[in-house]
């Protein structure tokens, strides 16, 4: 099962349509946490919310978990060893206030186990990779990179 959550702020149509557009070709059912929304999605099992235990427990359960991207759906991912693609809202799009998302996305790219989807028809091949490594709480190569710029920066200011 594929698991998609936009959050509890404002509706995220763009990422849900293409769900929608991909699930006919997929083997396995998207369940989808939409938000307050008009839209309509006959190829998803749609929730406009989901209590956090249920929230919980369809996050754990599935295959993938496709997002927005927000630092609490990261963490979650991170925590319960899920891959997650994640797709950032654009403010252009009037889709958040302003662009914070694509700073996120920018600074998650490369931590292991979150795969940034720039643009939404990069979704469907990430959906179809064979194995999507999952996130994880342990250090990134990206990290331990950052960790040694800042030592040796450190040693050179001493």
């Amino acid at each position: 099962m594929i698991f998609a959550s936009v959050g509890t702020q404002l509706p995220f149509d763009r990422l849900i349509d293409a769900l929608d557009a991909i699930a006919p070709e997929l083997d396995e059912p998207i369940v989808a946490q939409t938000g307050v929304t008009a839209g309509s999605w006959p190829n998803l099992m749609v929730h406009a919310a989901l209590p956090p235990a249920e929230f919980e427990r369809r996050f754990a359960a599935a295959r993938v978990v496709v997002a927005h991207a927000g630092v609490g759906t990261i963490l979650s991912a991170k925590r319960l060893r899920k891959p997650l693609i994640i797709v950032p809202r654009r403010h252009g799009f009037g889709e958040h206030r302003n662009d914070h998302q694509l700073a996120t996305a920018k600074h998650v790219e490369g931590l292991r186990g979150v795969h940034v989807a720039w643009e939404v028809n990069e979704i469907a091949p990430l959906l179809r990779a064979p194995a999507l490594e999952p996130a994880s709480e342990a250090p990134s190569p990206a990290r331990d990179a950052l960790v040694a710029r800042l030592r040796g920066f450190l040693a050179e200011t001493r």
